[in-house]
């Protein structure tokens, strides 16, 4: 039988919460024998003429050295693995993002009870991409 998630695709900024969201992607990966993809946006700034300012190497150097540590788990269990970095809005890059690629399945994390953070932004953040993919989206804690 062939697996319904055969592209899973995590969303990630480069933080410690992101573990539990990449613990439940690899274990569905396994199961289902999916590939998965790692995205994270650079959020761009914008000048005064509405157009992204270019941001330094070193920013760039530093989300793609945190990429390739995100992945090696898959790497070393023998998933099929990659990871991207695109500069701009969160949520359009990550909903333009799984269009294209044609992903089955986003996994997001979402806030925990008691958690510090700006629980009503992440909430905003994960309901804008739920409304602008296609495919399911998987939360989690």
């Amino acid at each position: 039988m062939l697996s319904r998630f055969r592209h899973i695709f995590v969303p990630v900024d480069i933080s410690d919460k992101n573990l539990p969201v990449l613990d439940v992607a690899f274990e569905l990966a396994v199961q289902n024998r999916s590939s998965v993809t790692l995205l994270h946006v650079i959020e761009a700034i914008r000048s005064n003429d509405d157009e992204f300012d270019t941001l330094d190497e070193p920013v760039q150097r530093l989300a793609e050295t945190e990429l390739e540590t995100l992945t090696q788990r898959f790497v070393d269990a023998g998933v099929p693995v990659e990871w991207k970095t695109r500069q701009g809005e969160r949520v359009p890059e990550i909903v333009r993002f799984a269009s294209e690629r044609n992903v089955d399945l986003v996994v997001l994390g979402t806030h925990r009870a008691g958690e510090e953070c700006l629980e009503e932004e992440t909430e905003t953040l994960n309901q804008q991409i739920s409304d602008g993919c296609r495919c399911p989206i998987l939360l989690v804690k």
